[in-house]
């Protein structure tokens, strides 16, 4: 199956970051040209005319299956939501996992976002749901100790039955899960990450969310969160810290030192008023990759990166007293080949090159928003006037799930006509 996209500005997030005008040529799952024009014979023909080819969104943090979930704990002081939050979770059916998920990777297929990374439970049931959507799921099995959870058996041990299970399976990756140092003990983290680097699985997880979270392990361990676990060799290259708001410069060089990844959630952490800002510009100075999360539909109450992008290059900006910070190019590249490494994919996905799998989105670029377009303020216009609203078509991985705005791979009217009764049956109670 060939598909020409033809005479679109084409954002490459490269090495160079090229932006190029001409077709794009996908052939079955991967990327065949960009930017040369194509001469041959296509399957299938769109006319990106004056329109904006730029890589499928990374979202590095979320609970997608929380998307049910929207409204009910909302304007609620942070230890009010969590117990509210840990008691609807208690009673959760794998129906209303699916629903959840199918909802949440639908506003994420219209919204540009081809793959992201998912906190959560009952893995097994989101991947399924996935699958269905079509999107790329990295989905971290959460691990916690066995005495605070709701999961029958031993988490650590589903998480490795879930990845013995869903291991090699077509855009679903398998991956560990820490819920926090608030609930993980010593064996669990080390536990966790001993199977992380045994099987080279990602491993996602809450780091330093909150000051009460940090002041509360300090007085029981005498270590901020972020030293304990560095200390303990939890942090790694495969280690994808969500939130880390309240770390101090030797946390942020022991995670640099460690290669990891962070995904920053400003959305999240602004509506629940957890207070302290991710010191991203610290972390680039010392080598830890950034990526962005909206987390989940309960905290934001969205999963729109459009918005994220913007609202994290807005925070640093204003809390630094300091416009140059987080730049349009950098807070894409937060979105894009950023979140690609974080996930251990970089070499698969992030941006738009020839043996790359085809994660591809087509923007409208004759939506008013946009314009002018000229190729001087092309990644600007993406990253502060862009919206969701303005994704058209959607490739993930060579399969089309977005076509002219309408999901093509699940019967979106049946799932949004029962995310009314599953809501419903979670949160009135």
């Amino acid at each position: 199956m060939i598909t020409a996209i033809r005479d679109a500005w084409i954002v490459t997030q490269d090495a160079q970051r090229r932006i190029i005008k001409g077709d794009l040529v996908i052939e079955d799952e991967k990327i065949v040209s960009v930017g040369t024009k194509y001469n041959g014979t296509a399957d299938r023909e769109i006319d990106a005319s004056g329109d904006i080819v730029m890589p499928g969104m990374i979202n590095t943090h979320t609970h997608v299956a929380m998307s049910v979930m929207k409204g009910v704990v909302d304007d609620l002081s942070f230890p009010d939501f969590l117990d509210k939050v840990f008691k609807i979770d208690s009673d959760r059916t794998d129906k209303d996992l699916t629903i959840g998920t199918k909802l949440g990777c639908m506003e994420m297929m219209r919204g540009g976002t081809t793959t992201f990374m998912d906190l959560y439970y009952s893995e097994d049931v989101i991947a399924k749901a996935t699958q269905e959507a079509g999107i790329r799921g990295v989905l971290c099995w959460c691990v916690l100790d066995q005495d605070k959870t709701t999961q029958v058996g031993n988490p650590l041990q589903n998480c490795k039955n879930f990845y013995s299970k869903f291991k090699g399976e077509r855009k679903i990756v398998p991956g560990v899960g820490l819920q926090g140092v608030y609930v993980c003990d010593e064996e669990t983290c080390v536990g966790a990450k001993e199977f992380s680097d045994e099987v080279k699985a990602p491993m996602n997880f809450h780091l330093s969310e909150t000051r009460g979270e940090v002041n509360d392990h300090k007085k029981k361990t005498g270590k901020r969160p972020g030293e304990w676990l560095a200390d303990l060799g939890v942090f790694g290259p495969r280690g994808v810290a969500a939130h880390s708001a309240w770390l101090t410069m030797r946390e942020v060089k022991a995670m640099g030192d460690a290669g990891m990844s962070i995904s920053s959630c400003p959305v999240s952490n602004m509506k629940l008023a957890t207070g302290g800002v991710a010191p991203v510009p610290e972390f680039i100075r010392n080598g830890v990759n950034v990526s962005i999360g909206t987390d989940g539909n309960t905290t934001n109450n969205s999963l729109d990166m459009f918005a994220e992008m913007k609202a994290l290059g807005l925070l640093q900006k204003a809390s630094r007293w300091d416009p140059t910070v987080a730049t349009a190019q950098e807070l894409l590249d937060f979105a894009t080949i950023n979140g690609a490494k974080a996930v251990g994919m970089e070499k698969c996905i992030g941006s738009l090159e020839p043996g790359k799998y085809a994660d591809v989105v087509i923007l409208d670029g004759k939506a008013p928003n946009l314009r002018p377009l000229l190729a001087d303020n092309i990644v600007a216009n993406i990253v502060y006037s862009g919206n969701s609203l303005n994704v058209k078509t959607v490739f993930c991985q060579g399969d089309l799930v977005v076509d002219d705005r309408r999901i093509t791979t699940i019967d979106a009217e049946a799932v949004l006509a029962e995310s009314e009764d599953a809501w419903k049956s979670l949160c009135l109670r």
